[in-house]
């Protein structure tokens, strides 16, 4: 029974190590990292959004390297087609019948990269996959591997070449973060060390994939009180009175607000879910699923999550 005990702790502190190796290659980043970690222990999906040359790819390629995910990289582009996400059937002349070829979304961590920069027509293609966990090809059902993480990323709207995602692809990603600039020291050390694909290269495995999906559920089972969720409850009612945004906090939204403040606190070793923890993992959450009634709201993520925080006390 100690061993079992035990097991949690071990399997935490591996993570802590994973989030360390990470923190060596994404530099002052250790905030975002962690909350890429609790996206896929909440077995949510991660967009990244922010201007090109930040590390948004490299920190999706860190992230398979040391958690021993298989990885595939889809540069979405104007012209992808859906067959080049989840694969084609092909007429083999042997067997006299069609065989499918399995896309690259065929991988434990899938990187969709410039997700915004393709029609929606081959956005759609990953819809059934963050959704269901499997594709379907000419009726017949492809499940995914276990675990399945997405890691999509964005540029900003306001660059030439995008196409908006739709707010139902929008809501299926748990998470959306943003990585920023570089503070100065980080950005000397990115100047004066190996680059960054070299470090990629070294960086170990510090867990075992097919303990994902154990941690998975672990983290579901973590302790959230009647209080608790009569708090995360009235920040979405907040969400959705007051005419301050077009639309309030969806259902999933609002599931998708208690699993990532799970995985924050079994991540940092909390006995079940703190107001503290629904705090830390709201921005995140929340930021791409509301939008300001008023076009001209310069309120970016963390100001929107600060106003919710703000209008609902803490029980």
């Amino acid at each position: 029974m100690k061993a079992l005990s035990q097991a949690p702790d071990r399997e935490r502190e591996q993570l802590l190590a994973a989030i360390a190796s990470l923190n060596q290659v994404i530099l002052g980043k250790d905030r975002e990292i962690r909350l890429a970690i609790c996206c896929l222990l909440a077995r949510g999906h991660l967009l990244i959004e922010d201007i090109p040359g930040v590390g948004k790819t490299t920190l999706a390629h860190a992230l398979a390297r040391v958690l021993g995910l298989t990885y595939q990289r889809i540069q979405f582009t104007s012209d992808l087609l859906p067959a080049d996400v989840i694969g084609i059937s092909v007429y083999d002349r042997a067997s006299g019948r069609f065989m499918f070829h399995r896309g690259p979304v065929f991988a434990q961590l899938v990187m969709a990269d410039e997700v915004n920069r393709a029609t929606p027509k081959a956005q759609s293609a990953l819809l059934e996959a963050m959704e269901e966990r499997q594709i379907t090809v000419d009726g017949e059902t492809h499940a995914l591997p276990e675990p399945f993480f997405i890691v999509a990323t964005q540029n900003p709207s306001f660059q030439v070449g995008t196409f908006p995602l739709p707010e139902s692809q929008i809501d299926r990603f748990l998470m959306r973060i943003e990585l920023g600039y570089p503070a100065a020291s980080h950005e000397r050390q990115l100047l004066r060390g190996r680059d960054r694909r070299d470090l990629l290269a070294d960086l170990p495995a510090a867990l075992e994939p097919s303990v994902i999906p154990a941690l998975q559920h672990r983290v579901a089972e973590v302790h959230a009180s009647d209080a608790l969720l009569d708090y995360v409850q009235a920040i979405a009612r907040a969400s959705r009175e007051g005419g301050r945004h077009q639309a309030g906090l969806s259902p999933r939204a609002v599931i998708s607000i208690l699993r990532a403040a799970q995985a924050w606190a079994w991540l940092h070793g909390h006995g079940g879910v703190l107001p503290e923890d629904v705090q830390a993992v709201l921005p995140a959450v929340v930021g791409h699923r509301l939008r300001p009634r008023d076009a001209a709201d310069p309120r970016g993520p963390n100001e929107v999550a600060a106003a919710l925080v703000k209008s609902v006390p803490i029980p």
